[in-house]
């Protein structure tokens, strides 16, 4: 039997309806092979990064766990993403669903078509606060405790929770 390990994700939606595609990106998660979504953070509606001139964006993140190395999930997160019809046309663009892999354990991956922890995840409130409400005080593997990466963040990125359910 593989080890199982912690992961988290990054789900955000801002075409379509953002809230059911959210649930069932969830469901389709939860029931794929050698993944089980533990527990989801809050909703957080957030205005778009990158490219602004789109709708916002509605985003959480969720614990799973898996027995999956970290290539055969990022297959799993991108079957979820077809499966709820994403398109890649430009960078930070809108997008039915996007599912990145923000921590896999405390491991550190590089690879040509993944890298994680997820690159610019130091970066962006609409990651680290939903990270920091099912991780809490979790050092990242850059050393940094995540309440600490959210003090770093510059304070122009809006951020809002909102109700959801799944």
């Amino acid at each position: 039997m593989s080890k199982r390990i912690i992961a988290y994700l990054g789900l955000g939606a801002n075409l379509g309806d953002p809230l059911s595609q959210l649930q069932q990106a969830l469901a389709l998660l939860h029931h794929s092979q050698g993944i089980s979504v533990r527990q989801i953070s809050s909703l957080y509606e957030t205005s778009p990064v990158g490219y602004v001139d789109q709708p916002n964006f509605f985003n959480l993140v969720a614990e799973i766990d898996t027995v999956l190395p970290p290539s055969q999930l990022l297959c799993a997160t991108q079957r979820v993403e077809q499966c709820l019809h994403r398109v890649r046309k430009e960078r930070f663009g809108p997008r039915t669903m996007d599912v990145d892999i923000l921590l896999y354990d405390q491991r550190i991956v590089e690879m040509p078509e993944l890298t994680i922890p997820h690159p610019r995840l130091l970066e962006r409130a609409f990651a680290l606060i939903p990270l920091y409400e099912l991780a809490g005080e979790m050092t990242i593997p850059s050393g940094q405790k995540i309440k600490e990466a959210i003090d770093a963040l510059p304070q122009d990125q809006w951020i809002k929770k909102q109700p959801f359910s799944w």
